[in-house]
């Protein structure tokens, strides 16, 4: 090969170079755009369908023990004096730790940072068998909640039941490093007693 026709091929290996880069930043710039949207129309199966093992029917008697509660939930987390942010993945689990009846979960609602409601995760109430588990996902991709994510679930019962266990498992990747943590629910409601 003579030196004109090396140089001619570098040329060309570098405009298609450029030309690839290009293109990878606008498939990029094209994806990060659409990814709320995907995240805000995703509706994968509903939590009564995922969990049916875990479910049992409503009680017929009075629910007459009942509450709330809230759970912080950072699906986005300020990270080096605020000029970078971390995301999550949230996972929510509500746990009936009652041994002998059923809870019913009347909402799983979803809020972001400024207090609006996000997502519902429930259509209608469903009852939890006796230590049985439902959970509510947000990928890490899903930043709509933001850093002041929370949820809060209602929950019902008929007589004396045991209060639910919630809480929320955040796990992510941030500069090669693994992160998870635990933020653990907190009655704001009760009636009852």
């Amino acid at each position: 090969m003579r030196s004109k026709d090396i140089t001619r091929t570098d040329c060309l290996a570098g405009r298609i170079g450029a030309g690839y880069r290009v293109g990878l930043i606008a498939i990029g710039l094209l994806l990060s755009s659409a990814v709320p949207t995907l995240a805000q129309n995703r509706e994968g199966p509903r939590l009564e369908q995922t969990f049916a093992a875990a479910l049992t029917t409503l009680p017929a008697e009075p629910l007459s023990t009942g509450g709330a509660v809230y759970v912080p939930a950072y699906s986005s987390v300020s990270i080096a004096q605020g000029n970078a942010r971390a995301d999550f993945s949230v996972t929510l689990s509500v746990h009936n730790a009652s041994e002998t009846k059923p809870l019913v979960i009347r909402r799983i609602a979803f809020f972001d940072g400024t207090g609006k409601m996000v997502q519902s995760y429930l259509k209608q109430p469903v009852a939890l068998k006796p230590f049985a588990t439902i959970e509510a996902f947000v990928p890490t991709l899903d930043t709509r909640g933001g850093t002041g994510a929370n949820f809060v679930v209602d929950w019902a019962g008929s007589g004396e039941i045991a209060e639910p266990v919630v809480e929320a498992l955040m796990l992510g990747t941030f500069a090669n490093g693994h992160y998870a943590f635990i933020s653990q629910g907190r009655p704001i409601r009760t009636a009852g007693r």
